[in-house]
């Protein structure tokens, strides 16, 4: 008797795509949190909200220690924006 695989409705994601490495972004968004920044919620009163910061930006310096997936390194690497 031959097993056949069941295959899904869509095709899987991309390996290496803008949306995985917008969600490695997200996780480790938490750990990029300063003492410098301060910042307000903004959305409904459910507290889904989205967090604005009103820090210029964190510095190099602020990040030390921040691990980042090497599959996003990659991605990175590959867009010219950033990677050239």
């Amino acid at each position: 008797m031959t097993k056949h695989a069941h295959s899904p409705g869509f095709p899987p994601p991309e390996p290496e795509s803008l949306a995985q490495l917008r969600g490695d972004c997200a996780r480790m968004a938490p750990h990029w949190q300063t003492g410098t920044a301060t910042g307000s919620v903004s959305g409904s009163a459910s507290g889904s909200g989205r967090r604005e910061s009103k820090a210029a930006g964190t510095g190099p310096v602020a990040l030390h220690g921040v691990r980042v997936p090497s599959r996003s390194a990659r991605l990175l690497d590959g867009m010219s924006e950033y990677g050239d």
